[in-house]
């Protein structure tokens, strides 16, 4: 790897500082089995993981050297494994992977492709490195940098740069706002409803609330996980039962208050189904949204927050008075 790290390398390719000396052991081996590898291939690097793949080379778990050296000998790498393990996308850059030494608190992680195949292996001398360039510089740019906090890009910046960025996407609020009074004048007459009118607001709070929780969710895992989108469409359907869940757990109270309030049986059975069914929506759309803007190229840390609440307002509105015409009119 290179002696120091400039700021320009500071963008660059992971890959290009990754180790590829890495040692690869399979989960049928046994510990005696791994061990006798592992001296036959004698690996280099102060810090050393085991990592356990496939024979497709995809990543399925890590052995630690303290486990792997007390473990029976007899003992498959498979019942000693730790997974699932943290791995920095190969198309990371430099920057992300110190962010990964930041949070994680690892001294190394693996490089993997989008297969999650293992490409190699960065360790905690890179972020240090970077470090003790910082101690010479006297730069706090780029600390800010290693934080993720890209001081240098926000000074080039001009509020006019920050306002093209930023108001396009506010537009989908504006456009969801216009959609949500048309929804509530197409609904008029369920919309005006004394049973309706002093919970909308419940409604739409607790769907923005949730869609807002599963933008972060999916902006973190798009961010720190190298996931095949195969792999992150996968967590739709348990993304959709949480929603379920939260939704009927909140709907179950609200729907309590309503009938002791109100005395209204079907305006608490409304609420609770309206709650539930948009609740679970605004999970589904918090986790598609940021994943469909990466597919298109687009930047899910600004874009996706805004649409995903206009249209998680859009729905729940759709869905509450629907339910409230079958079951109040």
């Amino acid at each position: 790897m290179a002696e120091s790290l400039t700021k320009e390398s500071l963008y660059g390719p992971v890959h290009e500082q990754m180790r590829t000396d890495f040692i690869q052991l399979g989960p049928e081996l046994t510990v005696a089995q791994a061990l006798d590898q592992i001296l036959e291939k004698q690996p280099t690097g102060r810090i050393i993981y085991f990592y356990v793949a496939n024979a497709e080379g995809q990543l399925l778990g890590v052995v630690p050297t303290r486990r792997l050296l007390l473990s029976p000998r007899d003992q498959p790498l498979s019942r000693i494994m730790i997974e699932p393990v943290i791995a920095i996308p190969r198309n990371a850059t430099v920057l992300d992977a110190c962010e990964f030494f930041i949070f994680h608190k690892l001294l190394a992680f693996p490089v993997v492709d989008e297969q999650r195949r293992i490409v190699g292996q960065v360790d905690v001398e890179l972020y240090t490195r970077e470090l003790r360039d910082i101690d010479r510089r006297q730069s706090h740019d780029d600390l800010f940098q290693l934080l993720g906090v890209h001081s240098i890009e926000g000074q080039r910046q001009s509020v006019p740069a920050f306002f093209r960025r930023r108001f396009p996407w506010l537009l989908a609020t504006l456009a969801g706002g216009v959609l949500a009074a048309a929804i509530a004048d197409r609904f008029y007459d369920v919309a005006s409803l004394a049973l309706v009118v002093p919970f909308v607001p419940l409604v739409l709070a607790l769907a923005s609330g949730v869609a807002s929780q599963s933008v972060s969710l999916a902006v973190q895992t798009l961010r720190i996980e190298s996931a095949s989108e195969t792999r992150f469409w996968s967590k739709l359907p348990t993304e959709l039962a949480t929603g379920c869940f939260l939704g009927a757990a909140c709907g179950i109270i609200a729907a309590v208050i309503v009938f002791f309030w109100k005395g209204s049986l079907n305006g608490a059975l409304c609420l609770l189904a309206a709650i539930t069914g948009s609740v679970a929506c605004a999970a589904g759309l918090g986790l598609a949204m940021p994943a469909l803007f990466r597919l298109f190229h687009r930047n899910p840390h600004v874009a996706a927050g805004p649409i995903t609440l206009a249209a998680a307002d859009a729905v729940a509105l759709a869905v509450y008075f629907s339910l409230a015409g079958s079951l109040l009119l």
